[in-house]
């Protein structure tokens, strides 16, 4: 069995997917309808040469999106919906939403925009500069916990992204987060190094993100996906919408239980994954925590054109 992954922010990069859309009538279409749905031309800024409006929180999210459904569509209109692909599909932080654009949960337009608004809400829940995230490379994630917790006497500190044996990210006010990287030092850490973002992403700093995030899922139709999705917030598969929807208000302050996830695979019968999207980063996880599932990353059009066919 074959898991379904996408990949989250860090991975964006300029031109991504316009090799799709050049090659692809599909994944043309992908990007017609996200710029429609947010009646501005985000393909400019993906296609464009300013990096840095590119990694706002705002458009990195929805461009994101955008490449990994430029994929998903280019195979289904070969005939492989995620349904025939995979029996399961997974995303790390916004590529949660991406998991749910190709099972169907919620429509392109509609996940364009819930992106596009939880990019602002993140960006908007703690004044720039208050908040800090930093990769610890080389501790357990009990080991960062305690890390964490040495940079509480500064404010919220917590672990945040699990996102690999020996690679966990932590979170909160930028002082915490500063103690936490000295705690980390002196425990042995091999690296732990401030992260180039703009806010204290799925710490408890983001509770006004997920308030907004609930009132905006709120208003949009919500099906179940049409393959379960292994959530961040609990690292479990789940089917039942209103769960799932639930889900992803909690995945806004909650940590990203990554490792979790992939190390639950072999347990749900899942064997191989393909990352679909932009980049691999997910796929190096993967390899990371568990060696013995088969991977492959789907960013190319001669990649996807080579596993349609071998479908």
């Amino acid at each position: 069995m074959r898991a379904c992954m996408f990949p989250g922010q860090g991975s964006q990069k300029l031109g991504m997917g316009r090799d799709l859309a050049d090659a692809f009538p599909a994944a043309k279409a992908v990007f017609e309808e996200v710029d429609d749905a947010l009646s501005e031309r985000l393909t400019d800024i993906i296609w464009g040469e300013d990096m840095d409006r590119l990694t706002l929180t705002e458009n990195a999210q929805p461009a994101l999106m955008a490449v990994s459904m430029a994929v998903m569509r280019t195979l289904e209109s070969n005939g492989h919906a995620l349904a025939d692909i995979a029996g399961y599909a997974a995303g790390h932080s916004l590529g949660e939403y991406s998991a749910h654009a190709a099972a169907g949960s919620i429509s392109l337009a509609d996940t364009a925009r819930l992106l596009r608004t939880r990019g602002r809400a993140m960006q908007d829940a703690v004044p720039p500069g208050v908040g800090a995230m930093a990769a610890i490379l080389g501790l357990s994630l009990d080991q960062v916990t305690e890390a964490a917790k040495a940079g509480t006497a500064h404010g919220v500190c917590v672990a945040a992204n699990d996102n690999a044996d020996g690679q966990v990210v932590i979170s909160g006010h930028a002082q915490a987060v500063d103690a936490a990287i000295e705690a980390a030092k002196a425990m042995g850490a091999k690296r732990a190094m401030p992260l180039p973002v703009s806010a204290p992403f799925h710490s408890p700093l983001m509770e006004p993100a997920a308030d907004v995030m609930r009132a905006a899922l709120d208003d949009v139709t919500f099906n179940a996906p049409s393959v379960p999705i292994i959530a961040n917030a609990t690292a479990s598969a789940e089917s039942d919408a209103a769960k799932l929807k639930a889900l992803l208000v909690d995945q806004v302050t909650a940590p990203v239980r990554w490792r979790e996830s992939v190390a639950g695979f072999s347990g749900l019968g899942i064997t191989s994954t393909v990352e679909c999207g932009a980049g691999n980063v997910l796929t190096g996880m993967v390899r990371r925590i568990d060696r013995d599932l088969d991977t492959l990353a789907l960013s190319k059009p001669e990649d996807i054109e080579a596993f349609a066919a071998s479908l």
